[in-house]
């Protein structure tokens, strides 16, 4: 999505300003290249800086109550100071990484439900600031995440929904300051175990930080969600046998409640690494088992998956709301 609109915090006449993406699909750790085209107003004005920060949708705890927000994980100055003439067209090429933590939004060209992201063009003007372009973008995942989530539709879970939460996880060297849910609901020969299951990726360039959770149903074993994580390179990701290590961490779970941990991985019934601005120090494995992963590609996970809210009203909202607010 690509939308022009004059600048109004700078009146009538002033500069407008069209961000257009070359592509609107990356990877974690990638890049987003593109333009900052920049038209000159009624008059000249003098440019301190045009920004381009990485916005998504982030769900924050107040207490006993929930609201969202709009949380920036990535920055980019495209320029300082120069002087936009009337009537002038300036273009700013740019090329901004992405983060390696960077949430999955998109998976073969289907929106997962609940994540948005985008790209907010900001031009300061006299020391105001024009938050005036909000670009849709969408972050596929790495082949490595691509193997396990295809390993739990494999099973037979079913996808629910994605969202960002604020906060930190425990244990885990996490840069950004929420991290992504994936939620799947299970199968029947699950469902009498759990509610569902969430996945939690913390891409670094060397691998992957898997935090799986339980979320366990009452019964003889039952100690609440079940937590566990554990560390995989992206070479060993893409070799593991992914439906029977996680066919036997389930399997785990409905013998022993959970207190076994995830594959090869660290288990502690007692402590949730979610919402911790503290880092614990926790055992982690390296990854699990090898073995050629049966694999539906990326058509299958596509296949469990529910179509994106519609990006342009929410971004639309957020403009009407305030910098802070969806």
């Amino acid at each position: 999505m690509v939308f022009k609109r004059m600048l109004g915090a700078f009146g009538v006449g002033a500069p407008s300003v069209d961000t257009v993406l070359a592509t609107s699909r990356t990877l974690p750790g990638g890049t987003l290249e593109g333009e900052v085209r920049l038209k000159g107003g009624d008059f000249d004005a003098e440019i301190e800086h045009v920004t381009l920060g990485l916005v998504a949708r982030v769900e924050i705890e107040y207490g006993d109550s929930e609201g969202a927000g709009v949380t920036e994980f990535g920055r980019l100055q495209v320029s300082g100071p120069f002087t936009l003439r009337k009537g002038e067209d300036r273009t700013l090429g740019f090329t901004m990484p992405v983060p390696w933590e960077a949430p999955v939004s998109e998976i073969g060209g289907q929106p997962l439900r609940g994540m948005v992201l985008g790209v907010r063009t900001e031009l300061a003007i006299a020391k105001a600031v024009d938050k005036g372009d909000l670009d849709a973008f969408a972050v596929e995942p790495l082949p490595s995440q691509l193997r396990i989530l295809e390993a739990f539709l494999g099973l037979g879970f079913t996808f629910k929904s994605a969202d960002l939460e604020a906060g930190r996880l425990a244990g885990v060297d996490q840069r950004l300051p929420f991290y992504q849910e994936i939620e799947f609901y299970p199968p029947p020969q699950y469902q009498g175990l759990v509610n569902e299951v969430e996945v939690t990726f913390v891409a670094t360039p060397d691998g992957l930080t898997v935090v799986l959770e339980a979320d366990k149903r009452s019964g003889r074993y039952s100690s609440g969600d079940a937590i566990d994580h554990f560390t995989v390179s992206h070479d060993d990701a893409l070799r593991t046998d992914w439906p029977g290590e996680l066919g036997r961490w389930l399997q785990r779970l409905s013998e022993y409640g959970g207190h076994h941990g995830a594959p090869h991985g660290y288990h502690d019934p007692h402590h949730h690494p979610y919402h911790d601005d503290h880092h614990h120090p926790q055992h982690h494995g390296s990854g699990p088992g090898m073995g050629a992963v049966v694999a539906a590609g990326a058509a299958g996970v596509v296949g469990g998956l529910v179509a994106g809210e519609i990006i342009e009203e929410i971004f639309e909202d957020d403009d009407e709301g305030g910098d802070d607010e969806w």
